[in-house]
């Protein structure tokens, strides 16, 4: 059998293979609602055979939002639809989490497609806050730095988002500290300014992160994974860099994070990004190397072989896709028939099975 699809079992869940459903923003909730969009989006994906499927930036506050249209939970009552979507993902052997987030200076916007700037209080929109009040892009508002008392309630908010997690069932949980969001805002240098003690030095600027996963942790089952997602550069002279992402790994695995979901990007127009097959692997290769922890690599694997080579190398021990989840819900079935595999596929699709 293929590396590809050998299970692989982190803390007490096993996954039945080495793909993962990446979070991917559908910007189709209204007031952080999940509906039946989201059921046959991620439920599909689960008929498709991934062995994790991660649902999109959930917003842990409202005004922590990207746009109008993001999902949240930020309150009891958006449980019952996730539980709904949760359990099917489950009856189809395949395990639900779900990626924590929050925006910062880059919330607030309206659904993409209808209009990609950032919303005014006036026309819907809401204050942006940040690590300083340093803009994104000139059309963006600018945010409000953070104090102390917003500070804790960010924590709080993560914390919180944490219970409701576990009471929809959710098995994983990811904390989203990559691309440009608050986290992020927090890690690198371009857009924290800060003098206090949650800016300036390497320990100062991931001090919100490691006492957010704290918080996290006073609530979330021990023997369930923990994953943070990060940007492991950002691809930008005088950014957070590769050297960074790998002390801060180093911390994460000692604090109880157990896997690093490595992406990167996404803090400043100013990203110089070469977009080729695999661009993000190197950056996970480097921090399981470093650091011995358990990474996931993401970032335009399209195919099985591609998947197949950068485990076989050691590269990686989870492959996390996005747009080829968009474009073929159902590429574990195909990808394990072109590895010559020999995997399970729903019963309802049984007779349609390709035989070699």
């Amino acid at each position: 059998m293929s590396l590809l699809f050998s299970p692989i079992k982190i803390k007490n869940i096993e996954l039945k293979n080495r793909i993962v459903v990446s979070p991917m923003c559908e910007y189709s909730a209204t007031d952080g609602f999940s509906n039946n969009w989201h059921l046959v989006h991620l439920g599909s994906r689960a008929v498709g055979g991934a062995g994790l499927i991660i649902f999109e930036a959930t917003s842990v506050s409202p005004e922590a939002r990207i746009s109008i249209g993001d999902l949240g939970i930020w309150k009891d009552e958006h449980i019952e639809k996730f539980k709904e979507i949760v359990d099917f993902i489950h009856q189809n052997g395949s395990v639900a989490g779900i990626q924590l987030a929050h925006a910062g200076r880059k919330a607030s916007f309206d659904i993409p497609w209808e209009n990609p700037l950032q919303l005014h209080i006036e026309n819907g929109g809401w204050d942006t806050v940040s690590a300083s009040a340093e803009i994104f892009s000139s059309t963006d508002k600018t945010p409000i730095a953070l104090d102390i008392t917003g500070i804790e309630k960010v924590k709080a908010d993560f914390k919180s988002a944490t219970v409701r997690a576990i009471k929809a069932g959710f098995k994983v949980i990811e904390i989203h500290a990559a691309h440009g969001y608050l986290q992020h805002q927090f890690l690198s240098p371009i857009s924290n300014k800060r003098t206090d003690n949650y800016g300036g030095s390497f320990e100062n600027r991931i001090r919100l992160l490691m006492e957010t996963i704290e918080a996290v942790k006073e609530v979330w089952p021990a023997q369930n994974p923990l994953f943070v997602r990060i940007s492991a550069t950002d691809w930008a002279e005088g950014g957070w860099n590769l050297e960074e992402s790998i002390r801060l790994s180093a911390l994460l695995k000692e604090k109880g994070v157990d896997v690093i979901d490595t992406s990167s990007g996404g803090l400043t127009l100013a990203q110089q990004i070469p977009l080729v097959p695999g661009y993000q692997v190197q950056f996970a290769a480097a921090i399981k190397k470093k650091t011995g922890v358990t990474t996931g690599a993401v970032g335009l694997i399209t195919d099985a072989k591609q998947a197949e080579e950068i485990l076989q190398n050691g590269e990686a021990d989870l492959i996390f896709l996005a747009r080829e989840f968009l474009r073929d819900p159902y590429f574990p079935l195909h990808a394990a028939f072109e590895l010559g595999d020999d995997v399970k596929w729903p019963s309802q699709y049984e007779r349609a099975k390709p035989r070699k």
